[in-house]
């Protein structure tokens, strides 16, 4: 089955239309909440990803499969589609949400993700801000290359287009579930959809700054395509409001080259690293 869908300049182009959205809507540049080196992590986090890490996972995955496994090349392509999808769902999304868990209850693996939560606003444009290493060793990217080897082409093609949709959609300050909820017959609906799929309620909780606000979830709410995994493993928190700030509480502010390849770059003012568990739900010392 060969790839019939270069799913790539789609994703970039879904990525551009929300970021086009933000800006007709004045919620994209974020002047007045942004740091010294916000922008330095968004985009060599995305020019990370996209340039480097993807490419080099999706050239040495079939590379190591095939010395390993001589001849699996297509060796699953007449698997029908249904369950390719389900396939992809546990060995890519639901690694990934494990993966997102363990940067956020393993201390130096927070680390690698402490980027993506170190903004005091939400937007399209943080999708991809994270550290190098969070990339390079997400499981997720590389499980998923092994499924595009083993003939999983097209029907990857468009599960990665929807999941990156979806993705885009929970990060965006345009807020598309916001207006469904004051519909009163759309209530069953909106309650299925937020306990399946990521939504800006959802996920605005998860990027939160005070556990006091009611609504924020920092160690939970990890799901990126489905939030069903979230319900399943008891992470879930489901509010149909936003929190009112953004960003990390109680963690000292460390330089972007810092945030962006640790442990390679450190900050010179670091002595301690910080176990974000201790920090979340407090209020700062007065």
């Amino acid at each position: 089955m060969e790839l019939t869908i270069d799913y790539k300049p789609i994703i970039i182009g879904i990525l551009l239309a929300f970021v086009v959205l933000e800006l007709l809507i004045g919620r994209f540049h974020n002047k007045d909440k942004m740091k010294r080196g916000d922008i330095w992590i968004e985009v060599v986090g995305t020019i990370s990803l996209f340039l480097i890490v993807s490419p080099f996972a999706l050239y040495a995955t079939p590379v190591v499969l095939e010395a390993v496994f001589p001849g699996s090349e297509n060796a699953w392509v007449a698997f029908p589609w249904w369950a390719m999808v389900l396939i992809l769902l546990l060995a890519d999304d639901m690694t990934q949400y494990w993966w997102h868990r363990a940067c956020h209850n393993i201390p130096w693996l927070y680390n690698w993700h402490r980027a993506h939560h170190s903004c005091n606003y939400m937007g399209v444009r943080l999708t991809y801000r994270n550290n190098f290493f969070y990339f390079l060793f997400i499981p997720s990217l590389w499980t998923g290359a092994a499924l595009l080897h083993l003939g999983f082409g097209p029907v990857y093609a468009v599960y990665i287009i929807v999941k990156q949709s979806v993705i885009f959609g929970a990060h965006s300050t345009i807020k598309w579930d916001q207006k469904l909820y004051a519909i009163s017959w759309l209530k069953p609906f909106t309650w299925v959809m937020q306990r399946t799929i990521s939504t800006p309620a959802t996920h605005f909780a998860h990027h939160g700054l005070h556990k006091e606000d009611g609504v924020t979830n920092y160690k939970g709410n990890y799901g990126n395509l489905l939030f069903f995994w979230d319900v399943l493993f008891g992470s879930a928190k489901i509010s149909q409001t936003y929190p009112p700030e953004f960003g990390i509480e109680n963690v000292p502010q460390k330089n972007w080259q810092h945030e962006m390849f640790w442990p390679l770059v450190r900050d010179p003012n670091e002595t301690v690293e910080v176990d974000p568990a201790a920090s979340i739900g407090s209020k700062p010392a007065e």
